[in-house]
């Protein structure tokens, strides 16, 4: 079993590093392998909604100069998901808000019914409304959401002084080995022929008529 990480700070070894790491080494004590893609410094355009990824585009954005297709790829066999991203004004960074974008528009079904969860790093404030922010693409996305025993944050200003928060190291440790719970009882369940439910049609109504 194997666990994609998403750093979306554009500081590889940073604070956003740090509490995935924490989270990366409770997942190797459940015999669960993972990796952190970083998105690093280079820009990461918006999505523009034109929907040929996925009309013939194989879960692949048509955009093709940056990491989301290298994550997308990545996804097609990962078994569980875990986003982090630092908090610049109250909300996730502008490049991992892209990236998501992006990655759910043309990946949606690549996620679908996979334990995922969401984490954010800030050295004080405004981590509430970006963690509030990510988690909506875990539910849109029918994924398991991953339980934590309180909110997926990490408090510094350094990787140093993250390591010195405690409770959002506790609560990191808590979310690797709840997801590595996770993963073996659904690798129990299709052992056992209990298979993912197919996903209804989609219904949509618009109110302008």
């Amino acid at each position: 079993m194997h666990v994609l990480m998403v750093n979306g700070s554009p500081n590889e070894g940073g604070c956003t590093y740090t509490a995935l790491t924490e989270i990366a080494n409770e997942l190797g004590k459940c015999d669960v392998t993972s990796e952190i893609i970083q998105i690093g410094k280079q820009g990461i355009r918006g999505c523009i909604g034109w929907g040929k990824c996925r009309e013939k585009n194989g879960n692949q954005c048509v955009f093709r100069d940056d990491v989301v297709n290298v994550i997308l790829e990545k996804a097609k066999t990962a078994d569980g998901f875990v986003f982090g991203s630092p908090v610049y004004f109250a909300s996730a960074n502008g490049s991992m808000v892209s990236l998501m974008d992006r990655l759910f528009y043309a990946g949606r079904s690549l996620f679908r019914m996979k334990p995922g969860v969401c984490i954010v790093s800030a050295r004080r404030a405004g981590t509430t409304a970006a963690y509030d922010q990510l988690n909506k693409y875990i539910e849109v996305s029918e994924m398991i959401m991953v339980p934590s025993p309180y909110w997926n944050m990490v408090h510094g200003h350094t990787p140093e002084e993250v390591k010195q928060d405690e409770e959002g190291m506790w609560i990191m440790r808590s979310i690797g080995q709840n997801m590595g719970w996770m993963l073996n009882i659904l690798k129990n369940a299709q052992q056992n022929n209990i298979c993912v439910p197919e996903a209804l049609p989609a219904v949509k109504t618009n109110f302008i008529r």
